[in-house]
């Protein structure tokens, strides 16, 4: 069938989504300037932000970066933000931007380790609750001591691993298949397909709860995520010191976090629940005997290699030895050369999933710098800088929630503490008022802000993972799981933070 001109265009315009999300975004790119003539940059940029979240809702149709790439060169271009701050805002992130280039490659080269030990917990533990438990946990640990991004990286590693393994095998193929794609359900077998959506089921829970659980770690220490480190150098605070002022909050959130952990899965609540198939978990334990049958000397070679490369990851992460991405880097270096992986195309496809994230992030440094020329927060800032007493820690722990599930919330961090250390200054609050309104901006923009994707980077990373559209993760879904979470530890926090501030 052939086709004109305009609709060969039309067909080509952001792929393959939907006929009537492409009018959309073309009605979007279409409003905005004649708001911005009739309303001024206020209205316009809020509209654009609410414009930009709907694109990171519809991940799972079109991956946001088109689209919401199209909305950021407009915001440039009606004079939203400028070209100068948004390169400003990028360079301010540049360690993020090292980090995801460098270190979810460098992850990706120690996938066999880690789907090795993995697989192992998973069969060995058959608790549903145990095991949820048992990742959320682990995910809060490591997110205490190394970057929430790092972690989430490697349980998408971990996930992707599972699920190629039993799609292989669901399609007829055997483990070891090479060149398969495990987005093709047509390939799958009658027999294994009700069995598919159980495995999507149990994968889902378990990426939630990890990325839940990076939040829990995070909030607690001074490196556990990069607005922790902005607020403790505001404040004059060391590691312990950072962990004894954030504990009366953070520690009653943890134990909220993993109590509802436990109960999602163990009533089967908001989507969590679903068992791991037992076609599944016989595909996973042939899988392993498998693994251990045919092992040979280059086989436990490449796994003692990715073990030290892993211990020495671990340690240099915890001693801070380097930025992140550099570690990365090293990371990447280590683990090919000992490995023999030495052609570039090898070493490239271990930067597929990191870059077009990396992309994406740019973008949305241009919503956050549209957001910062145009003051769109500071009303709200304001409004809870002139309250007094405990009333401002409180309403200043709600307002950085709410500005942090809808926007960065290291930018949210930066501009409140900024605010409170001028205000501590200037004589108008006392240092005993500035520790607590740290601790309610420090809590307030990590545990509130799992409410949606775009609160945090990594569980922006895990919705737009290649993994994420295999085990339908999308947008709503990911809000509505992280609901009892969101709602739990918010609520928990606040109390907290009322009961220790008095």
């Amino acid at each position: 069938m052939s086709h004109t001109l305009s609709q060969s265009f039309g067909q080509a315009f952001l792929g393959g989504s939907p006929g009537w999300y492409k009018l959309t975004i073309v009605g979007f790119l279409l409003l905005n300037p004649i708001v911005m003539l009739l309303a001024g940059p206020t209205v316009t940029g809020w509209l654009l932000l609410g414009e930009f979240i709907l694109t990171l809702a519809m991940a799972l149709r079109c991956y946001p970066l088109q689209p919401g790439g199209l909305l950021a060169i407009q915001a440039v271009l009606i004079g939203l933000t400028t070209p100068e701050s948004v390169y400003e805002e990028v360079t301010g992130a540049f360690p993020v931007i090292l980090l995801l280039i460098f270190m979810v490659a460098g992850i990706y080269f120690l996938r066999d380790l880690l789907l090795f030990v993995f697989t192992r917990l998973i069969l060995r533990i058959r608790s549903r609750e145990s095991l949820a438990l048992m990742f959320c946990g682990v995910s809060a640990v490591l997110s205490a001591f190394l970057d929430a991004l790092t972690v989430v990286a490697v349980a998408v590693t971990v996930g992707m691993g599972f699920f190629e393994v039993y799609h292989r095998v669901a399609s007829g193929k055997t483990h070891t298949t090479p060149h398969h794609d495990a987005a093709q359900d047509a390939e799958v077998q009658v027999l294994h397909r009700d069995n598919l959506e159980a495995f999507r089921g149990f994968l889902r829970a378990l990426m939630m709860h990890g990325a839940v659980g990076t939040a829990i770690g995070g909030v607690m220490t001074q490196v556990g995520e990069p607005q922790n480190l902005l607020i403790a150098e505001h404040a004059g605070w060391n590691f312990g010191q950072f962990f004894l002022v954030m504990a009366p909050v953070t520690l009653p959130v943890a134990f909220a976090g993993f109590g509802t952990c436990w109960l999602v899965e163990r009533f089967r609540l908001f989507g969590y629940g679903t068992p791991l198939p037992d076609a599944a978990r016989a595909v996973l334990e042939d899988y392993s005997r498998e693994l251990a049958t045919r092992s040979t000397p280059r086989d436990r070679q490449l796994l003692i290699v990715q073990a030290i490369v892993a211990i020495l990851l671990v340690l240099a992460l915890a001693f801070h030895v380097a930025e992140v991405g550099l570690i990365g880097l090293l990371v990447i270096i280590l683990a090919t050369a000992f490995t023999g992986i030495t052609e570039e195309h090898r070493i490239g496809k271990a930067f597929e999933a990191a870059l077009p994230f990396t992309a994406l992030l740019v973008v949305f440094f241009v919503i956050v710098a549209e957001i910062h020329d145009q003051h769109l927060f500071e009303p709200m800032i304001n409004r809870v800088l002139a309250l007094e007493g405990s009333l401002q820690a409180v309403m200043l722990y709600l307002a950085a929630g709410v500005l942090s599930s809808i926007s960065d919330n290291v930018f949210v961090a930066s501009v409140y503490i900024t605010e409170i250390k001028a205000a501590l200054l200037q004589g108008t609050i006392t240092r005993e008022q500035f520790d607590w309104l740290a601790v309610a901006i420090n809590t307030g923009t990590n545990i509130p802000s799992v409410a949606t994707p775009n609160g945090q980077a990594a569980f922006l990373f895990l919705l737009t993972s290649t993994l994420a559209p295999l085990i339908r993760l999308g947008y709503g879904r990911m809000v509505w799981m992280a609901l009892p979470y969101f709602v739990v530890m918010t609520t928990v926090g606040l109390g907290a933070l009322i009961y220790a501030s008095h």
